[in-house]
């Protein structure tokens, strides 16, 4: 299933094949993302995006590292400065 052929219909539709839905596990009502990279358009389900955030974000950043303790520890020193000013 690496390829099919599809038409844009009236109002912008695409038709998703079956097969295609059925292999990302998308139903009728669901929500997509639409990405375009360069010229070309990508697909996803907000839980590929997500994945695909996450992996991108591993690769960056060392074992261990927890960034939302980073962010967390940071929003503190911040208020905690606001507060001085007060």
């Amino acid at each position: 299933m690496a390829e099919t052929r599809t038409r844009v219909g009236a109002g912008g539709r695409v038709v998703i094949p079956a097969a295609y839905r059925k292999a990302l596990g998308v139903r009728p009502g669901d929500r997509l993302l639409l990405i375009l990279e360069g010229s070309q358009v990508r697909l996803l389900t907000p839980e590929e995006a997500i994945r695909s955030a996450q992996a991108l974000v591993r690769r960056h950043v060392r074992k261990g590292r927890r960034l939302s303790d980073e962010l967390l520890a940071q929003r503190r020193r911040e208020a905690a400065r606001e507060s001085r000013r007060r």
